[in-house]
């Protein structure tokens, strides 16, 4: 798996998993339950993640969605 976004938006990452999974392709979340280390205050930064297959399109997808990578 590589990492594909790298947030501390709680709005970016529900909105790329529904714009990669109507590509067919089949995001996963890491560190979602981080919070309960800050106090779920939201500053440990939530990363997705994508097959290595599919890390270029995904790229694409998001670009083409204004999302910003750091890639």
């Amino acid at each position: 798996m590589k990492e594909l976004l790298r947030t501390t938006d709680p709005t970016v990452i529900p909105w790329a998993t529904a714009l990669l999974l109507g590509e067919g392709i089949k995001p996963f979340e890491f560190d979602v339950h981080m919070s309960v280390l800050d106090g779920s205050m939201g500053i440990l930064p939530r990363r997705l993640m994508v097959a290595d297959r599919d890390l270029f399109l995904a790229r694409a997808i998001l670009k083409d969605n204004n999302i910003p990578t750091g890639q």
